[in-house]
């Protein structure tokens, strides 16, 4: 059975937490057109917004960010090079080239072009035949990379996004979540730090054509440098992007937009509102208990319970009264307890949205209790039991 304690916060900075009540606060703190969206703190991977954050969607050119971690993860593995060259196959042409009519960094048939060139075309202009020379150079066909793509989104903690292709052209069973979207582009961007340059890069050039970043947000003055936007006829207007301001950093996804102008302006306001809004505070520190669970037929009627560290959490510098917590663990918790086991974790939420989950553990051993102690237990479980089961 799930037993919740609820945490006092005691003297937490003078604010009066709602911690007491039977739930998290009913309402957003923000409203967006879109019809799915996401946002995380970068360093903490703590969520300040989420809406629908979990339907699955196709991810039009938001799939390039899996093609990238491919990529990426095959260099710094050493298995490949920013020097290695692939070749430039009818096929790659054909469908991601200059006769497709999609986005493309116009590579030549049979050409051969460097691995970092490819990487630039994909990052800066979409380009789906930089993604489909990439993935035959990689796996001998796109469907093989395709397969590594979804093999290697499950490895990093993706559950529901599957690919088909490495351009995100319409195929059926492709999928993503702007909860997956965000998690992959924070991946990314704390995995493999020597390659996140290339999507704030403002343009690039190949075949002599020049072409700007296609991701908008970069121009438009918010401290936004990287990630990357996407349409398609079944999911609406998408994007991905990150904003560093004042030395934090937000990453969000969005989906289901109606267009590429209002795409661009609720991206701007959602990402503006999460950079400005929040203040990370430290409300435990390190080795300071957090609460207390129920022990049953122990030497003590409780086990304190604490963090491994500090815990952070970010707080909306208005609307506070909109921050909610409480401990969750399935007890009570049967004695003996050993120091540092796992019990259970303090959830936070803003507004209706789960924040923060921060595992706690026993702070204390607590031994077996005596035969009386235990006998008590009993008669307090057999009185009470059923009415935990009865409200949850």
């Amino acid at each position: 059975m799930l037993f919740r304690f609820f945490s006092p916060f005691a003297g937490f900075l003078g604010l009066a937490l709602l911690l007491l009540c039977l739930g998290p606060a009913g309402a957003q703190l923000f409203e967006t057109k879109a019809a799915q969206a996401f946002m995380i703190d970068a360093e903490t991977g703590t969520v300040l917004f989420a809406k629908d954050a979990d339907k699955p969607f196709p991810p039009a050119s938001m799939a390039k960010l899996m093609t990238m971690e491919v990529v990426f993860n095959a260099i710094k593995s050493k298995r490949m090079t920013l020097d290695d060259t692939f070749v430039v196959s009818e096929n790659a042409w054909r469908t991601g080239g200059a006769p497709s009519g999609t986005s493309t960094m116009f590579a030549k048939l049979k050409s051969a072009v460097r691995v970092e060139d490819l990487i630039q075309g994909v990052t800066v202009q979409a380009a789906n035949d930089g993604c489909i020379v990439l993935a035959e150079g990689m796996a001998g066909s796109e469907a093989n990379f395709a397969a590594q793509m979804t093999e290697r989104a499950r490895e990093i903690g993706l559950q529901k996004s599957t690919f088909v292709n490495s351009t995100g052209l319409p195929a059926d069973g492709q999928q993503t979540t702007v909860r997956e979207l965000a998690q992959l582009a924070l991946h990314i961007w704390r995995d493999y730090p020597e390659f996140f340059h290339y999507y704030g890069q403002p343009d690039f050039t190949w075949n002599k054509i020049s072409q700007r970043n296609r991701n908008p947000l970069l121009s438009m003055g918010i401290e936004a440098d990287g990630f990357v936007a996407g349409a398609s006829e079944a999911g609406g207007f998408g994007i991905v992007g990150t904003v560093s301001h004042n030395g934090s950093r937000v990453i969000v996804a969005m989906n289901g937009l109606a267009s590429d102008r209002e795409r661009s302006e609720e991206a701007r306001k959602l990402l503006d509102w999460g950079s400005r809004s929040f203040q990370k505070t430290e409300i435990f520190a390190k080795d300071e208990v957090v609460g207390e669970a129920e022990v049953f037929g122990g030497d003590k009627s409780g086990v304190a319970l604490k963090a491994k560290g500090p815990v952070d959490i970010f707080l909306p510098i208005a609307n506070r009264d909109k921050l909610t917590a409480r401990i969750v663990y399935k007890g009570p918790v049967a004695a003996p307890v050993e120091e540092g086991q796992p019990v259970g974790e303090l959830r936070v939420w803003i507004g209706d949205t789960l924040s923060q989950r921060t595992p706690l553990f026993a702070a204390e051993a607590v031994k077996v209790g005596t035969l009386p102690q235990r006998a008590l237990d009993a008669a307090k479980e057999l009185a009470v039991g059923w009415l935990r089961q009865k409200h949850l």
